[in-house]
């Protein structure tokens, strides 16, 4: 298995569809924990909106992932505007923490 950082961007002014999907997200996200190890939204101050979301994500392939979001309540309602998939290399290894 490879780790990944999965990056998204929501499309601007989409706070109503985030608002309305976002408990079914929470949900299918927990559904995929094996997968989607952490997963959590971004913001440029903690009381500000949601600009998009970022997961670290353990898989056999990029593709693997791509097909993971095709199901994602959040992409299949049009929240999404981007998403970038890197490798994503962990400095310590043996460390086996979640935040």
């Amino acid at each position: 298995m490879t780790l990944f950082t999965v990056y998204f961007l929501d499309k601007q002014d989409s706070l109503a569809v985030r608002q309305q999907y976002l408990g079914v997200h929470i949900a299918w996200l927990d559904q995929h924990k094996e997968r989607i190890l952490v997963g959590g939204s971004l913001r440029h101050q903690p009381g500000d909106a949601a600009l998009g979301g970022l997961w670290i994500v353990e898989a056999e392939s990029k593709a693997e992932i791509e097909e993971l979001i095709l199901t994602d309540p959040f992409w299949i309602n049009g929240l999404r505007a981007s998403v970038e998939i890197l490798y994503w290399s962990k400095a310590f290894p043996e460390r086996q923490s979640l935040v």
